[in-house]
């Protein structure tokens, strides 16, 4: 066993911490959760804590800060998000109405069918004549409930983790980070530090920068839909702001949803135009001004890359490969610029051998 290359443990080691991801996935999203945020923490607790404080006033500080932060734009943002909610929940009834008493007969009309009973007066019947069978699928369905309900709960138990383990772990990072360097074999620390440096590089400006780009997308589409007269314009700007973390899915979300809303909501077809124009506007802006200044182009990843990122991660891990998608993305990313640097300079290239080769032709 102990003549086994190198190669052949660390290929074992990362399949044995795959299976253990694997299998822990359902409780590891709340520790996860925590390190994204004790990550993002890091930097601004060194900042205080170069400035003379403690490190753990500094944890506390900036754990205060971030957590008076997101209380206050949640008791801003949850009364009007649930009011678009309720909304939007009418307009779904109306569209629903809209297409049962018009578009359907008129399709029907159309395409000369037979007519038939309204589906809700259908339903009522089938329900009437088969009402032991309804009680069955009733009962099937409060159970499935009730199991959602327990979901649910645990759930909301695994949150509560989220802030306690992010607070220990946000006040121990540097000694986490030190002594796992130490744990390193020594003759490969130099070199693993270095991928891990230019790794926390990528991370960091790539998480930042993305979520700034959300974040102004986010904001525009919701201005740009309020400017259009759009009366769900808060919601659907923030989910188009949301999905744009996968190239053009906001735009495809934005466009579909608002363009849906503004055909219930106006008479006219200015409206669609207007909504047409906010995305297009946002999508130049995302492409040609908030992504190279906010995110840059040498740690951006390829959009392909993005969203297979996210559906591998999202096919094999669950939610928790989906929030680690990227990160993981990225450090491949670095693995494979080392990866192609070394091979560059490996015998098996043979850089020298086609540079002699080269020369002798020239000659």
């Amino acid at each position: 066993m102990s003549s086994l290359p190198k190669p052949v443990w660390v290929f074992a080691g990362l399949g044995v911490l795959a299976l253990v991801l694997h299998l822990l996935g359902p409780i590891l999203m709340p520790f996860l959760l925590a390190a994204v945020l004790a990550y993002m923490g890091d930097p601004l607790a060194d900042r205080l804590e170069a400035k003379g404080m403690g490190r753990t006033w500094a944890v506390v500080t900036v754990f205060a800060t971030l957590s008076v932060g997101g209380l206050v734009v949640l008791a801003i943002t949850v009364p009007l998000l649930i009011e678009q909610l309720q909304l939007l929940m009418e307009r779904l009834y109306d569209g629903l109405r809209w297409l049962q008493a018009t578009a359907l007969p008129a399709l029907r009309q159309y395409l000369d069918l037979p007519g038939q009973s309204q589906p809700m007066d259908a339903a009522r019947d089938a329900i009437s004549k088969h009402w032991d069978s309804a009680g069955g699928i009733l009962f099937y369905l409060w159970g499935k409930v009730s199991g959602s309900s327990l979901a649910l709960l645990a759930w909301l138990a695994n949150i509560t983790l989220v802030p306690v383990v992010s607070f220990y772990l946000l006040r121990d990072w540097d000694v986490l980070m030190a002594a796992i360097r130490n744990l390193l074999p020594r003759s490969i620390e130099a070199r693993t530090v270095l991928i891990a440096s230019e790794c926390d590089e990528i991370l960091g400006a790539f998480a930042r920068g993305q979520l700034l780009v959300m974040l102004a997308l986010a904001a525009l589409y919701t201005v740009g839909l309020w400017i259009v007269g759009l009366d769900l314009a808060l919601v659907l700007g923030l989910a188009a702001g949301l999905a744009s973390i996968v190239p053009y899915l906001g735009v495809i979300v934005g466009i579909g949803a608002a363009g849906t809303a503004a055909f219930f909501q106006f008479d006219s077809l200015w409206p669609l135009a207007g909504v047409a124009a906010v995305f297009g506007v946002g999508q130049l802006l995302e492409s040609m001004l908030l992504t190279p200044m906010l995110v840059g182009e040498k740690i951006g990843l390829h959009p392909v890359v993005v969203i297979f990122a996210i559906l591998a991660g999202g096919q094999l891990f669950g939610f928790v490969g989906i929030l680690l998608a990227l990160p993981v993305a990225a450090v491949i990313k670095v693995m494979i610029n080392h990866l192609h640097a070394s091979y560059k300079q490996s015998g098996f290239y043979g850089a020298v051998t086609v540079l002699t080769d080269e020369q002798e032709l020239g000659d």
